[in-house]
């Protein structure tokens, strides 16, 4: 349950212009500080998810996952999407929550 209203506030956060997604711009988010929060999805390439948490790890960056790439897409309104960073405080803390419960 808490991941579809964390995928409708995802919908709303990328509204807000709020949600950065592709690998190369999700990193230079999150080696800028800018990214409060990373989702990844749980279907990533092994590369891909080591990238990440890898760089989430070393900029101290927070990261929730979710089960499809689908999933992810679809919140944002386009087509499959591996990774996104949100870039507001108040919604990333809100999609750590939900997530983070699920």
């Amino acid at each position: 349950m808490n991941e579809q209203q964390a995928m409708s506030l995802l919908g709303l956060a990328n509204r807000a212009r709020k949600v950065i997604s592709g690998e190369e711009l999700v990193i230079k988010e999150i080696q800028s500080s800018r990214a409060k929060l990373i989702i990844l999805s749980k279907d990533a390439s092994s590369n891909t998810s080591k990238k990440i948490q890898d760089k989430c790890r070393f900029y101290n960056t927070p990261i929730q996952f979710v089960e499809t790439r689908e999933t992810l897409g679809k919140a944002i309104g386009k087509e499959a999407r591996v990774v996104v960073a949100i870039t507001e405080k108040g919604f990333a803390q809100k999609l750590a929550q939900l997530l983070g419960e699920s």
